[in-house]
């Protein structure tokens, strides 16, 4: 994967986003390790009971999240999602992480082709590589 930063170079800019969002991020960083459980998240029918639609995530929270806040700062898509590509054992794939409110972070979700190629399962700690992408071609 070719790797472009187009992240903020302005000092007054980075000082700005450090303070305001945390971390210590330099503009030259897009590429990180975080570890956690992978959960399952169903949905509810308009009756209020579970749906049989469900999505894997891994949360991406704490410094992690927060470097990757600053770096993507002005990079980010629909609903402030961010273009990342990750790789978890031997599988890479391109994907969003998803905002977070609640936990100050992002939402990573794991493919169906990825939890069988690595034989995940709900509860599963991964290992997670997640690399920034700046811009991307459709």
């Amino acid at each position: 994967m070719v790797q472009t930063n187009d992240g903020p170079t302005d000092p007054e800019l980075i000082r700005f986003l450090r303070e305001e969002l945390g971390g210590d991020v330099s503009p030259d960083e897009g590429a990180w390790e975080h570890v956690g459980p992978i959960w399952l998240w169903r949905g509810k029918g308009k009756d209020g009971q579970p749906s049989s639609m469900s999505w894997h995530f891994l949360t991406i929270d704490g410094e992690v999240a927060g470097a990757i806040r600053v770096a993507s700062s002005g990079h980010s898509a629909a609903w402030g999602s961010v273009y990342v590509e990750a790789g978890i054992g031997k599988t890479c794939w391109r994907t969003s992480l998803f905002p977070n409110k609640a936990i100050q972070g992002y939402m990573l979700p794991i493919k169906a082709s990825v939890r069988k190629a690595e034989k995940l399962a709900e509860g599963d700690v991964i290992t997670v590589r997640i690399t920034l992408e700046y811009e991307r071609s459709i």
